[in-house]
């Protein structure tokens, strides 16, 4: 006998109430001219200002960062006038330190204030913002003379967490940032090493050195000390929840349940491009089963998603064995990629004290 289709329907609903949505079942559709449009500060800097940025007084050179690029943004909104302003170069700066030391903060602050003083004509448009990867990304869905034409109608392109992965990317982005720099636009760009040191520790090749060192010398390079600011306010390395309470825990709107397995598996099936829009929609992820990863191909996908886990602001639930410190093998951590390790692992450490907050009792 058939159930009225009423009752179905109310099973249907309680079915949906009761089952977890699985990152590991979402495949994102992710129009190329998003690409474009998604290159603004992240949500976890939506309101990064240079009046919030919290310039530590022990560390001197935080302070004079600050009121530099206060100088460079004034720089870059104001018109130029006379014969030969044109000429004149576009600000290019380079912010040196770090992970956690408000590198990403001050950036965003530089694109905002960017975009606010553009006016409504131009708004948040007048400043591109994003990683490393997302522009390389850019590229390879545009193409490379079409890209330069999306980002030369800006008046300033930022680069987050500037690394070099290969040879090909970094000249890739040194060809990118000659054009919009002889174009007029001002570029700022973040990392964890020296321009001038980019690449040690990853490659002994020495034809792509050439190009390193023209990139080097088109910045201005701003040192920025201090301690991982995470380390201030909360606890970076928690002790991992039991599977139970992190199913408890993740039964709320726009949660996702995933094995720490099946996410691993999942990321190698999807572009990294398209990390971002896999969070689409999702407000905390939750995992069981984590335990250290040993392929690097794998924890580099997986560094790339805690990037756009930190970006949104996304909390995380962690089951398995170990903690934050242990996810990555030592190896990994005294490697050519260690700096993207250590800035995963700070962040990864800061959206699960959040994610404990979201577990009933005492945390």
């Amino acid at each position: 006998m058939t159930a009225p289709a009423d009752t179905q329907t109310a099973r249907t609903t309680e079915a949906a109430r009761t089952t977890r949505a699985a990152l590991s079942a979402v495949r994102p559709q992710v129009p190329v001219d998003r690409l474009v449009t998604d290159l603004v500060p992240p949500r976890h800097f939506a309101a990064a200002r240079f009046a919030t940025y919290r310039a530590n007084p022990a560390h001197p050179s935080q302070g004079r960062a600050l009121n530099r690029l206060q100088e460079i943004a004034q720089q870059i909104v104001a018109p130029r006038r006379g014969l030969f302003a044109r000429r004149q170069p576009a600000p290019a700066v380079y912010l040196d330190g770090g992970f956690g030391v408000g590198k990403t903060h001050l950036l965003t602050s530089l694109a905002h204030a960017v975009g606010e003083a553009a006016g409504p004509a131009l708004g948040s448009g007048a400043a591109a913002y994003g990683t490393f990867v997302e522009y390389t990304n850019l590229v390879g869905a545009l193409g490379f003379l079409p890209t330069v034409e999306a980002l030369a109608a800006k008046k300033l392109v930022c680069i987050d967490e500037f690394e070099l992965d290969d040879a090909g990317d970094t000249t890739l982005m040194s060809r990118l940032m000659r054009e919009l720099a002889d174009r007029g636009v001002a570029l700022a760009a973040t990392s964890n090493t020296l321009p001038g040191a980019l690449g040690e520790g990853r490659f002994a090749a020495q034809d792509f050195q050439r190009e390193i060192k023209a990139l080097s010398d088109r910045f201005e390079t701003l040192r920025v000390d201090g301690e991982d600011y995470r380390h201030r306010d909360v606890v970076t390395d928690p002790e991992p929840l039991s599977a139970a309470e992190v199913a408890a825990a993740a039964a709320r709107p726009g949660a996702t349940l995933d094995a720490f397995d099946d996410l691993l598996e999942h990321l190698a099936t999807v572009h990294p491009s398209r990390y971002g829009a896999l969070l689409d929609g999702v407000s905390v992820v939750a995992l069981t089963g984590v335990h250290p990863v040993t392929a690097q191909a794998v924890a580099l996908r997986l560094v790339v998603f805690v990037d756009r886990l930190y970006d949104r602001d996304v909390p995380v639930l962690l089951a398995g064995s170990g903690d934050t410190r242990g996810l990555f093998t030592e190896e990994m951590l005294a490697g050519g990629y260690r700096k993207k390790y250590y800035r995963a692992l700070s962040r990864l450490g800061a959206l699960a004290e959040e994610g404990r907050r979201l577990v009933p009792g005492p945390n």
